[in-house]
């Protein structure tokens, strides 16, 4: 065989090599971006499970030192909200914009979850006619993930009450009315209305278009109202919004028997909030790690086993060698 001839099966012999190594690195990145996409979401779900801040949550127990704790960490924080029937029980928090807490969490951190928040144009002591409050609608049951599910009359039949603390006091929610409307609608999303006329105006316009409504809680321009609104995933710009009124009366919870408690474990949260606030790029290679090491053994096991057969393929005589 001549030099011309050997040099060209080497040739073909290495470039077979480059394509398979190529091929491998391809399906191994793609399998890595995918396990990865599915573990930062958990990651990310997992920050903005509310169990996060059940250790926050003012009670009679504690007289509110763990809220004011707290508070410390974030002198935003100024309310707790909770939806009976939901996981919502989540600290509130007020920016000096609307965009301040879209990415950053109650604790004051980056995170994709962000934070419930008030309307930066509410008065926090919640004595407007209306106040808005807004949050992420997120899966698996975070944030404000289960506001869409209230468009079921069912859904919104059976979950009526709830519970607001601000002021140094709990304070009721009876929940009155859904309504689905479009995120530039100005009509819905205003505040600081002044004067009785304006108030009822406002009220009559959101219990028109309201989808479900009750007809035995009464609502008045007397009354301070809250909506919780958030990202509908019916329509591109839909809003979801739940609408209730403040009580002096405090309501019992007739899910708690149902609820059960997650353990609370600081180190794990601590690593959650460092993973959550590491740059991508980071968090792309501490993932992909384990994989390319993985690669990385395939190669060079591959790469052995065929100087090995190539060594036995030089070391083995031909037939015309052996004829000659």
């Amino acid at each position: 065989m001549s030099a011309a001839a050997k040099t060209g099966r080497q040739a073909i012999r290495l470039a077979n090599q480059v394509v398979n190594t190529v091929v491998w690195i391809v399906v191994l990145l793609l399998l890595v971006f995918g396990f990865y996409a599915i573990w930062d979401s958990k990651q990310v779900h997992s920050a903005a499970d509310a169990a996060r801040y059940a250790v926050y949550k003012p009670s009679a127990e504690n007289e509110g030192l763990s809220f004011q704790e707290l508070q410390t960490i974030n002198a935003d924080v100024f309310a707790w909200l909770t939806v009976y029937g939901t996981h919502i029980d989540y600290p509130v928090v007020q920016g000096e914009n609307n965009m301040k807490y879209i990415n950053t969490d109650a604790k004051g951190k980056y995170s994709l979850s962000g934070a419930i928040f008030l309307d930066y144009n509410s008065n926090p002591d919640f004595s407007d006619f209306n106040s808005i409050l807004y949050g992420h609608h997120m899966a698996k049951q975070t944030m404000f993930g289960e506001i869409g599910q209230f468009s079921d009359k069912s859904y919104f039949n059976a979950r009526k009450y709830g519970a607001l603390y601000y002021g140094g006091q709990e304070h009721g929610l009876v929940f009155f009315a859904f309504v689905h409307a479009d995120a530039y609608n100005g009509s819905v999303f205003q505040t600081k209305i002044s004067g009785r006329e304006a108030q009822q105006a406002y009220l009559d316009m959101l219990m028109r278009i309201a989808l479900h409504t009750r007809e035995d809680v009464p609502v008045t321009v007397e009354d301070r109202i809250v909506l919780l609104s958030t990202c509908s995933a019916n329509s591109t710009n839909g809003r979801d919004i739940l609408i209730g009124k403040i009580t002096g009366e405090i309501y019992s919870d007739p899910f708690e028997t149902e609820k059960t408690d997650k353990p609370n474990i600081p180190v794990i949260d601590e690593l959650s909030n460092l993973w959550t606030q590491a740059p991508i790029g980071c968090r792309i290679i501490l993932a992909a790690l384990p994989f390319l090491l993985i690669l990385l053994a395939l190669v060079l096991t591959y790469t052995k086993k065929k100087k090995r057969s190539l060594k036995r393929r030089a070391a083995t005589p031909k037939k015309g060698d052996e004829q000659r």
